[in-house]
């Protein structure tokens, strides 16, 4: 997968493959709902979400860290979210720390 060759097109460029699609473009609502409920593949999708609950994320604050430079440059290798990213390990450093310890058997 990762020697496969990206391909870019256009919108609207022609589609290469062996699907008729004019055939598929013709087909109705009904013909496809037909063709779904008689796919052995498909998944029910009769997801109950009347119980579902809107986590909002607590606002973050603003500040000014100094990083040493190696570090800084680490998570930024990562790609997008490197602050996040650092948010999470300071999360997971004060939650391990927050714990109460474990009396050490002799």
């Amino acid at each position: 997968m990762k020697n496969e060759p990206i391909v870019r097109r256009k919108w609207g460029e022609l589609r290469k493959g062996k699907t008729d699609w004019a055939a598929v473009d013709e087909l109705t609502d009904e013909e496809i709902a037909e063709a779904v409920r008689n796919d052995p593949d498909t998944v029910p999708l009769d997801v109950d979400w009347s119980k579902a609950v809107l986590v909002v994320p607590p606002k973050k604050k603003a500040i000014s860290i100094r990083l040493d430079a190696d570090v800084l440059d680490y998570f930024r290798r990562q790609g997008t979210g490197y602050q996040r990213r650092i948010n999470a390990v300071l999360r997971s450093y004060m939650e391990q720390k927050s714990r109460p310890r474990r009396k050490k058997r002799a």
